[in-house]
């Protein structure tokens, strides 16, 4: 089978060329902060075990072994194999990370091994930047689950009266952190390249969510108002917004935050004559964002009946007419197949053929950049699968003591990636 790149669309920018960082990670935050520093150009050089690391086979699986998960977030990044368990190894590793060029020296990483401390290899090159993601600021540990538990938002999802707190399955403060990780190398670089100097940065999952909540006045919220927020279900927090089911069994979600949304919906609905009554009776202004959401069952109640007679073809024209701010209900294979946001049609996603997967649809940078062209997003590698080549580029090694490392099993090609075995 051949693993040549096919798209229909390109992918990645050059805003970062010659940006070098090497990538020592698991799981999603610092794979996800790689990924993103690829997409604009970045050579994202990720260090792996023999055989993969922890996360290397993690679920959804192909048939083969080979992670789905694994393969959308490593994407666009060269893949190196080495035993990172020998001293001969980790040189190695120490030594791509602190290679000269006013581009390189750059470590992203979430394993917080000792030899890849900041002081260790600053010993090497004083310039490096490193960049280490962590669960906690202490150093303890804490994944995107243990950490969202704590925010207050489980016991505010759901219904009310429920009194079950109910988990966020999106990890959403591994994704904000990973963008906070890019930014803070990007942001390092250019200070590098005025001053001279490096940078030693740890980024706590934890300090993102908690920070996210000041900035978010939940924070704020708690402490000057000295109140918690109630389980909402699916209604929006501080307006209006809810869920509704149409007459045929499908829900869509309808959002009145702004005025111009709360006017549309009301003309979608034909309701502005009974939302004015419902207003005089209840003694609120629904102008105002603060008392819809205060009136926000009244209103639910009034509207249901509307979606409850219509199909959802019906339905969605309607909204659309009056250009409502709504979304459909889907699942993700709904979603591939019926919406063209997620699609070649959307210049954001491209086809490619990735090793161990075959050919799919995949996302490169979601930015939409005017008057730059994409470049294809190369499919995730096999392990090791650029050993040879990062060895000789990066490190100058010749081929003669590439092989040494290979027959030592210090360093290893695709060939030793697990999901080529036959067996």
């Amino acid at each position: 089978m051949s693993w040549a790149v096919v798209h229909d669309s390109h992918m990645t920018y050059p805003l970062l060329p010659g940006l070098r960082v090497v990538e020592s990670s698991a799981f999603i935050a610092a794979p996800l902060a790689g990924l993103t520093l690829s997409q604009y150009g970045a050579d994202v050089i990720r260090v792996d075990m023999i055989g993969g690391g922890i996360d290397y086979g993690r679920l959804p699986r192909m048939p083969s072994g080979r992670s789905l998960y694994w393969t959308a977030l490593n994407k666009g990044k060269r893949s190196i194999a080495i035993d990172l368990r020998r001293p001969e190894g980790r040189e190695l590793v120490q030594a791509l990370v602190t290679a000269p060029g006013p581009d390189a020296g750059v470590l992203l990483t979430n394993i917080g091994t000792p030899w890849l401390a900041h002081d260790v290899l600053a010993a090497r090159r004083a310039d490096v930047i490193s960049c280490t993601i962590q669960g906690n600021g202490d150093g303890s540990t804490a994944v995107d689950y243990t950490v969202h538990c704590a925010t207050g938002y489980p016991a505010i999802t759901g219904h009310e009266g429920d009194g079950r707190p109910v988990n966020q399955v999106l990890p959403a403060w591994d994704m904000a952190c990973a963008y906070q990780a890019a930014f803070a190398i990007v942001a390092a670089v250019q200070r590098r390249s005025r001053t001279g100097e490096g940078a030693a940065m740890s980024l706590a999952l934890s300090d993102v969510a908690f920070t996210m909540l000041s900035h978010l006045g939940v924070l704020g919220e708690a402490e000057v108002l000295g109140q918690e927020r109630p389980a909402l279900g699916n209604h929006i927090y501080g307006a209006f917004g809810r869920d509704f089911e149409t007459a045929d069994g499908r829900r869509v979600m309808v959002a009145a935050i702004s005025a111009g949304q709360w006017q549309a919906l009301l003309r979608a609905c034909d309701a502005a004559p009974a939302m004015a009554e419902l207003e005089a009776r209840l003694g609120l202004d629904f102008a105002d964002e603060g008392q819809r959401f205060e009136g926000r069952d009244a209103i639910a109640a009034l509207l249901e009946p509307w979606f409850a007679r219509r199909s959802h073809a019906d339905v969605v024209s309607a909204l659309n007419a009056s250009r409502v701010c709504w979304g459909p209900y889907q699942t993700a294979r709904e979603a591939m197949t019926q919406d063209p946001r997620v699609s070649l049609a959307n210049p954001v996603f491209e086809r490619m053929d990735t090793p161990g997967i075959g050919p799919h649809m995949a996302a490169g940078a979601a930015v939409r950049l005017q008057g730059a062209e994409r470049e294809a997003t190369p499919p995730a590698p096999l392990l090791g699968a650029d050993t040879d080549a990062v060895l000789a580029e990066v490190l100058g090694l010749p081929a003669h003591e590439v092989g040494r490392l290979h027959d030592a099993g210090v360093v290893a090609g695709a060939d030793r990636d697990p999901s080529t075995r036959q067996d």
